[in-house]
């Protein structure tokens, strides 16, 4: 692998005094392309890389047998002449709760500022980039996935093209079935209050299980999703937690956020952007293929120009998948392309 990641420190302000103690000193690891050095007078377009949940951006970089990561892949697809050289960038949002969606909340911070206001002009301003949206794209895997769209849905001018693997969206078919074992969750430690002191001293996770893994991720969701500055744990779940049964009012504050409710309203900016991708395997553990379906068909409704592939694989896994978007997407931001 070359070694042409380059780590920066950024201090953010808009993540100070954020609710759950976080950092807002974080490092951004930033991939520049071989002829970043050669030819000192280039500039190239930026792509964002949004990691999934409870990751951040040097996740990408993991090495495992018979596979690839990210960088490995991009060093070869722009040898090969598959993918125009690009500049990649590695938010870290992580949160104490294990991400934030790419979204502002009272109940984990500002993370949607925090990339768009903060660090993409800090990038501009650091590196020889082309900063428009023109020639800036966002991609992630997951909820790595459902930020690249909404951010994209909201950030028109900012991003111009985007790539979703495994995005969420759909959210009653990938966020409700996690609802009964995050319940059983919450009353195994006392009740919801309690299950957030033990979230907030957890030291490993170790011998944690599929159930709790499901209550951290709806804990994260509502943070993202219905966050409530007057609540004592700082946001509302979608459900009773006696019950289970969903709070209509609460449900349909995540709604509006689903990609597939945001989409019908951004038909205009969509059709101007230099890409749009999306994919999902038909055998994802968390049924987003049925998300990504109904994106499509709404997208192609409206007329949006945009890729849509179905794979066989399942939500992880998928670095394979990077050989089909990279090209995509860097293509599209080329300067070569206006």
């Amino acid at each position: 692998m070359r070694k042409r990641i380059v780590y920066v420190e950024h201090e953010s302000e808009v993540l100070k005094q954020n609710p759950l103690g976080d950092p807002y000193r974080r490092s951004l690891p930033v991939y520049l392309p071989p002829l970043y050095e050669s030819t000192p007078e280039s500039r190239f377009p930026v792509i964002w890389v949004l990691a999934p949940f409870a990751g951040w951006g040097e996740r990408y970089f993991n090495l495992s047998a018979w596979d690839a990561n990210i960088i490995e892949r991009m060093d070869r697809l722009i040898d090969e002449g598959k993918a125009a050289p690009a500049i990649l960038a590695f938010p870290d949002c992580f949160t104490r709760y294990g991400g934030s969606q790419y979204r502002n909340s009272s109940a984990v911070g500002q993370y949607e500022d925090y990339l768009v206001r903060e660090l993409v002009p800090f990038v501009d301003a650091n590196f020889r980039t082309l900063p428009s949206a023109e020639h800036r794209g966002v991609m992630g895997h997951s909820s790595g996935g459902y930020g690249a769209l909404a951010l994209t849905f909201s950030h028109s001018d900012v991003f111009g093209a985007a790539a979703s693997h495994s995005g969420d969206m759909l959210f009653e078919y990938c966020y409700q079935p996690d609802f009964p074992p995050a319940i059983r969750e919450f009353e195994r430690a006392g009740g919801l209050a309690d299950f957030l002191h033990e979230l907030m001293n957890l030291t490993h996770v170790r011998g944690k299980g599929s159930d709790w893994f499901k209550a951290l991720n709806t804990v994260a969701m509502s943070a993202a999703y219905s966050p409530n500055p007057y609540d004592p744990n700082g946001f509302d779940l979608p459900f009773d937690p006696y019950t289970g049964a969903i709070l209509e009012a609460v449900w349909a504050r995540w709604k509006a956020l689903d990609p597939i409710s945001m989409a019908p309203g951004c038909v205009d900016a969509l059709k101007k952007m230099r890409a749009v991708y999306f994919d999902c395997g038909i055998n994802d553990e968390y049924n987003l293929f049925l998300g990504a379906r109904a994106l499509h068909q709404i997208l192609s409704e409206r007329g949006v120009p945009h890729v849509f592939e179905e794979h066989d694989g399942g939500h992880r896994y998928t670095n394979w998948r990077y050989e089909v978007s990279l090209p995509v997407l860097t293509q599209a931001l080329s300067p070569q392309n206006g």
